[in-house]
């Protein structure tokens, strides 16, 4: 069952961290501290969706522990449940050295420690950081890396190429607009609809967003002022009431994070906005919808714009009551980012690299080996050329549409910053509301984006107070 992360949480622990502030990072050296005796690093790990990943990463903690002199837990969470748990990690003072998650943690920003020397460390050893990563992990008011990311996940949209053959559309939607003819066309001829969620949870919060930039729209500009209420939010919202209207069913308001994975799986989905793990979910479960599934980049708006919420940001945070683990912790992380061939191999392409520069280490790394390959490009081009988990009779170039993903994919906050007012927004599910409000009747979309727009300022308001967005 979801746990939520209400609004009550999220000014109990912005009160706790603004009462804890600490003075400017420690500086990482290339030797860490190690102590005497052996220590134990406790990691929260969200549960990946590609259960290889966990397998091999649990592993990986385990045998860099060996080296280390280290006891490294590793503690697996579903989702639902990971903001409110550490909220009350937070609150209670104690917990896990090393909490990672998958939307940026800016809302938490007075209450973990600042990464910069962390960060800048990364640079020196494997080149630029994306900018999809740095946007999501670094405040420039404060000029602090609240977090740590070291990769990123595509979301693209999954079609039934057979659905969209027969409606006459073969190789899928290019813009919103055909999502709505065809997907409606699908759905009356085929009985199939689309699967894309209005509900408070991890996706729909994604789709909305990738919808509100395609129609040239966002929660904030580029300099943290709320910008929502204007016509072309009005716009969007009353796109997505005739999408729903025309192509989906109620079923979409109860949905999960879980739930496009199942109706694909199911075959009773034409497209879903999701990441390859409802693919390779599908490959492992359903073989016969695995090869029906094809991927399409961020669809058009209106106007031509074209931007895409990455699926997941991987941003890493140690909180500020374990800043006596700090040297492991940063150790750690780094060590993960020199690895990250592996955990692209081990989640099955799901993880792409925040590093792309990243060197790739010699010696066996138990995958077969890619000629030329130097750098986390090389192998990135390479498999999502040729995916090496395609099945047997399998298209392997179906991941082609995903491999220049960087360029249309977007943080959270676009065209700014992530934000800790962006990121309360995002873990209280305003823009969800928002649309949801209008979708079942009961305000219309002029009411509910003006609804929503006050309630942005208001959590912008109580944040720049704080000192941790710029002023107006």
């Amino acid at each position: 069952m979801r746990k939520r992360y209400t609004r009550r949480d999220f000014l109990k622990q912005a009160g706790i961290g603004a009462a804890t502030l600490a003075a400017g990072p420690a500086i990482l050296s290339d030797v860490f501290a190690q102590g005497s005796g052996r220590r134990t690093l406790r990691v929260l790990q969200w549960s990946h969706f590609v259960p290889t990943h966990d397998k091999w990463y649990d592993q990986y903690a385990k045998e860099w522990g060996e080296k280390n002199n280290v006891d490294v837990i590793v503690d697996h969470i579903g989702l639902a449940d990971l903001r409110s748990t550490f909220a009350s990690e937070v609150a209670a003072g104690k917990g896990h050295d090393i909490v990672e998650f998958i939307d940026p943690p800016s809302d938490f920003e007075p209450s973990v420690m600042d990464l910069t020397d962390l960060n800048q460390e990364a640079g020196k050893r494997f080149g630029k950081q994306l900018p999809v990563a740095t946007r999501s992990s670094y405040n420039p008011h404060t000029n602090k890396y609240y977090g740590f990311c070291h990769g990123w996940t595509i979301d693209p949209g999954d079609y039934r190429k057979s659905l969209w053959e027969k409606a006459g559309k073969p190789d899928g939607p290019t813009t919103w607009d055909d999502l709505l003819v065809y997907g409606a066309k699908i759905k009356n001829e085929q009985g199939i609809q689309l699967g894309i969620g209005m509900s408070q949870e991890l996706d729909t919060n994604m789709a909305e967003r990738t919808l509100l930039w395609s129609f040239d729209t966002s929660i904030q500009d580029e300099n943290a002022n709320v910008v929502l209420d204007n016509k072309r939010t009005v716009e969007a919202v009353k796109f997505m009431i005739e999408l729903y209207q025309k192509t989906m069913t109620p079923e979409v308001f109860g949905w999960t994070a879980a739930s496009n994975n199942q109706l694909l799986l199911a075959g009773k989905a034409s497209y879903i906005l999701n990441s390859i793990s409802a693919y390779r979910s599908a490959q492992k479960d359903v073989p016969e919808v695995a090869k029906d599934v094809f991927f399409t980049p961020a669809l058009k708006g209106p106007r031509g714009t074209a931007h895409a919420c990455e699926h997941v940001i991987y941003v890493t945070v140690i909180p500020k009551f374990a800043e006596k683990n700090a040297d492991l912790s940063k150790k750690f992380l780094l060590d993960r980012v020199a690895n990250y061939d592996r955990a692209m191999w081990e989640s099955k392409l799901y993880n792409s690299p925040a590093f792309f520069s990243a060197a790739i280490p010699a010696g066996e790394r138990g995958y077969p080996a890619v000629a030329q390959a130097k750098q986390l490009r090389d192998l990135h081009n390479a498999w999502f050329g040729k995916d090496p988990f395609a099945l047997p009779g399998e298209r392997t170039d179906k991941l082609l549409p995903l491999k220049d993903a960087e360029q249309w994919s977007v943080n959270v906050g676009f065209p700014g910053t992530a934000n800790p007012a962006e990121g309360e927004i995002f873990g209280t599910f305003v823009l969800p509301g928002m649309f949801a409000r209008v979708a079942q009747g009961k305000q219309t979309a002029e009411e509910s984006v003006k609804q929503a727009d006050g309630q942005c300022k208001i959590i912008f308001d109580k944040w720049r107070a704080q000192g941790l967005i710029g002023k107006k």
